[in-house]
C-alpha cells in the first residue's frame, strides 16, 4: 500500500484498486483508521482526538490532490505523494 503522505506521526496511505467509496487509511502509533474525503472515520480509531483533527485538516486542504490519488490508484498508476502539514 503506498504511502502518500507523513506528518506529525502520522502515515497516510491508499490501496491499489480499492472499493467505493474514495477513502484513505491513516496510522498513528500503530492505531489505524480510515477516513472518507469529507473527514468522516468509516472505520477503525487513531486512539487520538488530536491525530484525528490532524487528519481531518489536512483532508480538508488536499482533497483535490486525494480524488487524483484515488483515481490513479484505480487505474494502477503511479500515486503521487501529497504535500504534509506544516
Amino acid at each position: 500500500m503506498p504511502e502518500i503522505c507523513r506528518f506529525f506521526g502520522i502515515i497516510i496511505r491508499m490501496y491499489y484498486d480499492e472499493h467505493n467509496p474514495p477513502h484513505l487509511h491513516a496510522e498513528y502509533q500503530g492505531a489505524k483508521a480510515t477516513f472518507d474525503f469529507q473527514g468522516n472515520m468509516l472505520k477503525g480509531n487513531l486512539n487520538s482526538r488530536t491525530a484525528v483533527k490532524l487528519v481531518r485538516s489536512w483532508i480538508d486542504l488536499h482533497t483535490k490532490e486525494l480524488e487524483m490519488a484515488w483515481d490513479a490508484a484505480r487505474n494502477y498508476q503511479e500515486i503521487n505523494k501529497i504535500d504534509p502539514l506544516d
